[in-house]
């Protein structure tokens, strides 16, 4: 007979959102098994560059907030994002986002003055994750369960059934629970087997992403460093973020409308002229793939007891740092429905409203992130060809390719409109008194109730 477990909850995937999930529930005084295919300590993939005010709010709750603020980039290291001819070459403009240092007492600039104690952090995934994993494993409610792979299930009106591998041992495991939310990702095995469908727009963007050792960039530079930096040429254009603020780095190629297979590209020249460097330039290779940027919505977020968050119920271009405080913004409206009933203060009914509020969001935001990554694709195919000329018109071609990707760009990175806009239109949970919600935009939102 295989190895059984029992638990109010199972969570399938502690990626930022599994974690984030059984840590609030935790929190609540849910009992939760986190189940992970990947072995214990095991870095996660090198992603996510950013964690939203809204998610910062969580974390602040969950008592975590600032060990989070305390790791990823040097203390002094600028979060602004600068907008270049490459890496190293001529800088077009630059929205200022203050250093963690600087994040409290900084007034200046577009990313200052949110309404919250707790703003945004640029923090890529391989730091935050580790800090979330570390404390889910301290609390006396979460069972880790590390390298053990996901198989099926059998869902009943009573409960879920979970059949999953010990991949040290080769041995089974079954998981009786009440619950069971899949946080497996975008290739989700549970999304297919509860019969939800991803519908919307399947490919936006195709992008060759190269994690890297370089020591010698950052010496290179020749304006000040930056957590983001855009490469506009007309030979590659293509972004990289900072992720030790000393020597590793993230680089996105954007290939063009007319590069439809990754293979025929070029990784290494391309790579070299978004950083603007010659066959000299020595790096190493860390980690690569291929990503396609899609906009994809689940018809649905729930089948009966078992429940879609992150990934698995929602793809999209990852604009504004989306895709995971999404997803976050989803564990912790699941969390506390699931809490209420099962902490004996709700009725089972309480459940159906987590689809019925997240859904719509998640077809608010996508909308917004899809209408920028059409707007950038615009934007790179507009890049002059005298944008590194050093005459009168390449100047020229510089001031104003600058300032037309600051006006595009700034909102994205200052996107109070995302964190505090988004409402709930049609909750069964709210009694609404028919006034019509304000508008947002992704940067703007007006306070409301």
């Amino acid at each position: 007979m295989p190895e059984a477990l029992r638990t109010p909850v199972l969570i399938v995937g502690a990626g930022a959102v599994g974690l984030t999930l059984a840590i609030d529930l935790a929190w609540r005084g849910v009992r939760v098994v986190l189940m992970e295919q990947r072995s214990r300590g095991v870095a996660p993939p090198v992603k996510c560059n950013h964690v939203s005010a809204r998610s910062m709010e969580v974390f602040r709750r969950l008592g975590i907030a600032q060990r989070i603020r305390d790791a990823g980039l040097p203390a002094d290291y600028p979060h602004s994002v600068s907008y270049r001819t490459t890496m190293t070459g001529i800088e077009l403009t630059r929205v200022e986002i203050p250093s963690r240092k600087d994040r409290f007492t900084c007034t200046d600039g577009p990313d200052c003055g949110w309404p919250t104690p707790e703003p945004p952090h640029r923090i890529n995934q391989i730091y935050l994750e580790p800090i979330l994993f570390a404390h889910a494993e301290s609390l006396p409610q979460i069972t880790v369960l590390s390298g053990v792979r996901y198989d099926r299930l059998e869902q009943t009106a009573e409960g879920v059934t979970a059949w999953a591998t010990d991949t040290r041992k080769g041995t089974t495991l079954r998981i009786e629970c009440r619950y069971l939310v899949a946080c497996d990702g975008s290739h989700s095995q549970i999304r297919r087997e509860i019969g939800a469908e991803l519908s919307g727009d399947a490919i936006l963007q195709r992008t060759q992403t190269t994690y890297i050792r370089a020591p010698e960039l950052l010496g290179r530079l020749r304006s000040k460093p930056a957590w983001g930096n855009f490469s506009l040429n007309p030979r590659r254009c293509g972004n990289v973020y900072a992720i030790d603020g000393r020597q590793t780095w993230l680089v996105h190629n954007y290939l063009t409308r007319d590069e439809k297979d990754f293979d025929s590209v070029d990784r290494d020249a391309c790579l070299r002229a978004i950083l603007g460097v010659g066959p000299e330039f020595r790096y190493d290779v860390l980690d690569d793939y291929n990503w396609y940027g899609r906009r994809l919505v689940c018809d649905r977020f729930r089948n009966g007891r078992v429940f879609l968050c992150g990934d698995a119920s929602h793809i999209w271009v990852p604009y504004a740092g989306y895709g995971m405080n999404a997803g976050i913004a989803d564990a912790v409206d699941l969390s506390w429905m699931l809490a209420a009933h099962l902490t004996g203060w709700a009725p089972a009914a309480i459940l159906d409203a987590y689809e019925a509020e997240r859904l719509p969001i998640t077809e608010q935001v996508s909308r917004f992130v899809m209408n920028h990554s059409i707007a950038m694709s615009k934007e790179r195919l507009s890049v002059p060809d005298n944008i590194e000329a050093m005459d009168a018109a390449g100047e020229a071609a510089r001031a104003a390719l600058g300032k037309q990707a600051y006006a595009l760009n700034v909102q994205q990175y200052a996107a109070a409109g995302l964190n505090f806009g988004y409402f709930y239109d049609r909750s069964p949970l709210i009694g609404y008194d028919g006034a019509t919600p304000p508008p947002y935009t992704m940067a703007t939102f007006t306070a409301s109730t």
